[in-house]
């Protein structure tokens, strides 16, 4: 709207004061809204605002004189308007060189005000060659007057256009709109002198005048809806590269002197035009100066950063080598196609080699034992394997590892996978030498045996005897004595069912308990289970459920009954009257998955995997409240291993635990495709169940 007033054939003295206005009032309104920027504002960013604040309220009061004045002036005098709206150049200028920047070094504002007389110099030496013949004329401090303005505009953008590219995101909108702002004031004020120049006088109230309105408009707009970064967050970001300020510096430079070269005379360069060249050249030599000092000092510190992080890494690699290196167990570590990368001492030691030999070979192909037919175990279900390829952490489980010499070693292992930003790298493998604490737990498992058969014969005895007064052999006893013989005659029973399950256990552990193995129907195995833990489940008030049943399985009947009598007497003990158990097998791969899961109090975390060690219970209390000598699940653990499966639990979302066990299928049954779900795969028979879930 303003543009087309001022471009009709309004009266002059209409047209001057519509331009007057618009000019103090969008410096005003500029003014007001960065005084309110300001108040949001601290440290430099609000000196910053304050200044542009300043700067603004100036060249409204400059403008508000012109109009007082008429709004005329012309090129021989130099009016109080012109000082006011000289100083307001200069606060901007002040304004734009307080602005934060992330990172601020001592050449960087230096280099920045060179970049602003770089390319406001050339376009003031080209303005002067065109126009020079006109200028000379004129009073001194009057060129000066009407020819900094341009400079010190272009000075502000360039400087504004060079931290728009340094600065936080959410001054950029201010700083560009400042960048073209002062273009457009640029702009004006260089139609300005030249309209000055040629006609000697200019007043307000022309197109001319458009550019100052919009560029005052546009800074009040953007500075009104600017984003006050939050306390605390960086002032800005650091500059990526110089290249992009170099190359528009060198640009405007250039195109200036192929400018001041193409169509003019020679009589036309004066001194004036040589001086400007002259600080042009300085001031690029300077840049470049400040340039290459700014790099080097970059390069020095880049040097030392690197020196001292290489000094770092030195002793913290040191430092771990030195602890690796130190420890009593064997450590060895392999990439993702298994092959070992490092090996410490102790490990070297433990298996006979050189640690260099083994550097480069296969881990499982070479020192993992075979079986005792003399076949290797399938490296796909070793824990090395499941370490890099399904990221399972192994812990505690036993292995046999084979030293150069051809002697076997029993190991412990524990294996865990090597992840960097959860790509898995490889795997590091903690193994120790359990030859002595194998040799411990024989001569305590035949003493335990040794014991468990000796308790057992009087024990026998105990039992009929008590049995025959039980039933009135010697004659009816009174009631007190009947109450204590039923009570002695329930303990022995109890004791000799500890004895017994002890028993087995040894027995399963040392391989001595035969395993009548055959094709056995799992839905058959899970039906004669669920019918004989029905009287246990009805005095419970437990209901049982079969979910599903599918699949065959190479295994002992009888031993197999067990184990899922175990874990049904497990689940019902542990869950509340009304509640519901439910048991289910699924065929996966080349195993078979047995699963019983209850709705019970569930089991923590830490105590998962310890539930299958002897007489482990998860509150002390168990024993005397629900019962059992807490072997259960340490023989079902022992059966399961024996017929090549493995057994862990985890607790359900829901509440409860769910114990699960797999058998292996048929040789003759060809293997399907497992669903990729919930379970860990299987290890081989050698292997001790990785923590999952557990009875309580």
């Amino acid at each position: 709207m303003l543009a087309v007033l001022l471009s009709s054939d309004l009266p002059a003295e209409v047209r001057t004061l519509l331009s007057g206005s618009a000019l103090v009032g969008v410096g005003l309104t500029a003014c007001i809204s960065c005084r309110f920027r300001a108040v949001r504002s601290t440290g430099l960013r609000r000196r910053a605002y304050n200044l542009w604040s300043l700067a603004c309220l100036s060249a409204a009061l400059g403008n508000l004189g012109l109009m007082i004045n008429g709004a005329q002036r012309d090129r021989e005098t130099v009016s109080a308007s012109d000082i006011t709206l000289l100083a307001t150049l200069v606060l901007a200028v002040a304004g734009v060189t307080t602005f934060p920047l992330a990172r601020r070094r001592g050449t960087d504002l230096a280099r920045m005000l060179l970049d602003g007389v770089v390319i406001g110099g050339s376009i003031l030496a080209v303005v002067s060659i065109r126009i020079w013949s006109q200028v000379a004329t004129m009073d001194p401090t009057v060129a000066v007057a009407n020819l900094a303005a341009p400079v010190f505009d272009i000075v502000v953008a360039t400087l504004g256009a060079l931290l728009f590219m340094r600065t936080a995101r959410g001054d950029r909108s201010v700083l560009g709109a400042l960048a073209i702002g002062f273009s457009l004031y640029a702009v004006s004020d260089l139609l300005y002198a030249l309209r000055l120049v040629n006609t000697g006088f200019f007043e307000l109230g022309t197109p001319v005048d458009l550019g100052w309105v919009a560029g005052y408009a546009l800074i009040a707009w953007s500075v009104a809806n600017a984003t006050t970064p939050a306390p605390g967050q960086p002032d800005g970001e650091v500059e990526s590269s110089p290249v992009v300020g170099t190359a528009t510096v060198f640009s405007v430079f250039l195109l200036a002197a192929l400018l001041s070269l193409v169509g003019v005379e020679n009589d036309s360069v004066n001194l004036v035009t040589a001086v400007l060249w002259t600080v042009v050249l300085l001031a690029v030599l300077g840049r470049q100066f400040l340039l290459v000092l700014d790099n080097e000092q970059l390069r020095r510190t880049l040097e030392q950063r690197v020196v001292e992080r290489t000094r770092s890494l030195r002793q913290v690699t040191r430092q771990s080598d030195l602890l690796v290196n130190s420890v009593g167990d064997g450590i060895y570590g392999v990439d993702r196609f298994g092959l070992v990368t490092f090996v410490n001492p102790a490990a070297a030691e433990a298996l006979g080699y050189e640690a260099l030999e083994l550097i480069g070979h296969d881990a499982h192909a070479t020192f993992h034992a075979p079986a005792p037919t003399g076949q290797a175990y399938p490296s796909e279900s070793c824990y090395i394997a499941e370490a890099i390829r399904d990221g399972i952490a192994t812990n505690a489980e036993e292995d046999s590892y084979l030293r150069a010499d051809g002697l076997e070693i029993p190991v412990e292992v524990t294996a865990t996978p090597l992840t960097d930003d959860g790509a898995t790298l490889g795997a590091v493998v903690v193994f120790r030498d359990v030859t002595q604490r194998r040799e411990v737990d024989r001569l305590k498992n035949e003493f335990v045996s040794m014991v468990s058969h000796e308790l057992r014969t009087p024990l026998t005895a105990i039992r009929g005897s008590l049995g025959l007064l039980a039933g009135g052999a010697l004659g009816p006893l009174t009631p007190a004595a009947g109450r204590m013989v039923d009570i002695a005659l329930v303990s022995s029973e109890r004791l000799t069912r500890l004895i017994n399950e002890i028993l087995d256990l040894e027995r399963m552990e040392a391989g001595a308990l035969p395993m009548e193995l055959s094709d056995l129907s799992a839905t058959d195995l899970l039906r004669t289970a669920v019918e004989q833990a029905g009287v246990l489940a009805t005095e419970a008030d437990v209901s049982l459920r079969v979910i599903h049943a599918e699949g065959v399985v190479r295994a002992d009947e009888d031993r197999v009954v067990q184990t899922l009598l175990n874990l049904l007497g497990n689940a019902i003990k542990f869950s509340s009257p009304g509640q519901e158990v439910t048991v289910q097998c699924v065929r996966r791969g080349s195993f078979v998955e047995f699963e019983v899961s209850d709705s019970g109090r569930g089991i923590p975390e830490d105590k998962l995997d310890a539930v299958f060690a002897r007489f482990q219970q998860v509150d002390s209390s168990d024993a005397r409240e629900k019962g059992g000598s807490g072997l259960g699940l340490a023989i079902s653990r022992s059966i399961v291993e024996r017929l090549g499966g493995r057994i862990w639990a985890r607790n359900n979302p829901d509440g409860g635990a769910a114990f699960r066990f797999t058998l292996p299928v048929p040789l003759a049954v060809e293997p399907v495709t497992a669903p990729a779900d919930r379970v860990p795969p299987v290890r081989d028979r050698r292997a001790v169940p990785a923590p999952a879930g557990t009875a309580r």
